[in-house]
C-alpha cells in the first residue's frame, strides 16, 4: 500500500499525439491564448510564456483515430486564476466564434468546456473558496448544477488577450474501462486520495485537500474498451511530486519516470 502523495503535488504538462500540430497550434494559440513555449520538430509546447508548458503536441500525421466510447482522455482542465480571468476567457472564445459544448456549476468550481478541432476535451473553470466547499458522507461535494453564466461574463472586464499567467493544468479527467482498476492504480500505487466515491459513474482523487487533481468515469452505454495502439489523443500526464524520496518510491525500477494505468494511460512523475 503506498504512501500518500505529498499535499502540494500537482498535474504538469498533458501530451496529445495529434494528426495536424499547424491546425493544433493554431487553435489554442488564436482560440485560447496560448504562447509556443518550445518546439522540437513535430513536437510543440504551449502554456504561458516564462512558464511551465501545460500543453504538449506531438504530430502523428498516420496514428488512427480514437473510436468513440474508449478509454482514453474525457478533458483537460485548465484552471484559470481567478473568475475575473474564467469570464474573460469565455468571452475570449465567444469572439472567436468557436461553440461551448456547455457550461457547469459544480459547487467546487465553475466551468466551461469546448473541444479542440481534433475532438480533445477541454474544460476552462476557476476554483470558488475554499470556504464554500464541504462534504456529504466522507465526499467532497461537487454537482452539476446550471451555471450563471450573465453573472460570469459580468464579472469580466473584456475579452481575455491571451491565456492569463498562472492558469493551471488543475486536473485531466479520463475516462477508464474500470473504476476499480483505476482506484487500486492511482490510489494504492500512487497515493493520491480519493475525494468524491459518490458521483455515479465517476471517481474523483486529488493530493492533499483539493477537490480532484484526476477524474475518472465509466459513462456510457457500454463497458469502455480501450483504442487501438497509438491512437490520437492521450499520451500521457505529467504529475509534479516536489518530495525527492516520494518521486522514488514512486518510480522505483521504472524507465524515464513514465508509470502506465491499467489503461496503458502514460502518468510521468517528476519533481517539481
Amino acid at each position: 500500500m503506498s504512501s500518500s502523495l505529498p499535499a502540494d503535488t500537482h498535474i504538469g504538462a498533458v501530451h496529445l499525439r495529434v494528426h495536424d500540430l499547424e491546425k493544433l497550434v493554431t487553435f489554442y494559440r488564436e482560440v485560447l491564448g496560448f504562447s509556443v513555449v518550445g518546439e522540437d520538430g513535430a513536437t510543440a509546447a504551449l502554456g504561458v510564456v516564462d512558464e511551465r508548458p501545460l500543453l504538449v503536441l506531438h504530430e502523428t500525421p498516420h496514428a488512427p483515430s480514437r473510436p468513440p466510447g474508449t478509454t482514453g482522455l474525457f478533458h483537460v482542465a485548465f484552471r484559470m486564476p481567478t473568475r475575473v480571468d474564467l469570464g474573460a476567457m469565455v468571452l475570449r472564445v465567444r469572439n472567436q466564434k468557436r461553440p461551448f459544448q456547455g457550461f457547469g456549476d459544480h459547487n467546487v468550481s465553475e466551468a466551461a468546456y469546448l473541444s479542440d478541432p481534433e475532438g480533445n476535451g477541454i474544460e476552462l473553470y476557476a476554483d470558488r473558496s475554499r470556504e464554500v466547499w464541504h462534504s456529504v458522507e466522507g465526499d467532497v461535494f461537487m454537482t452539476t448544477e446550471p451555471l450563471d453564466l450573465p453573472g460570469l461574463l459580468m464579472a469580466a472586464e473584456a475579452p481575455a488577450p491571451a491565456l492569463p499567467p498562472g492558469a493551471v493544468v488543475g486536473h485531466v479527467h479520463l475516462r477508464v474501462s474500470s473504476l476499480e482498476a483505476a482506484e487500486e492504480f492511482y490510489v494504492g500505487r500512487m497515493g493520491f486520495n480519493v475525494t468524491t466515491r459518490g458521483y455515479p459513474g465517476a471517481l474523483f482523487l486529488a493530493a492533499g485537500d483539493y477537490h480532484h487533481h484526476i477524474g475518472c468515469n465509466v459513462w456510457g452505454e457500454s463497458t469502455p474498451r480501450h483504442p487501438p495502439e497509438g491512437s490520437l489523443g492521450l499520451i500521457s500526464f505529467d504529475v509534479i511530486v516536489p518530495d525527492g524520496d516520494e518521486r522514488g518510491r514512486l518510480l522505483g525500477n521504472s524507465d524515464e519516470g513514465l508509470l502506465l494505468d491499467a489503461d496503458e494511460i502514460g502518468v510521468r512523475v517528476a519533481r517539481g
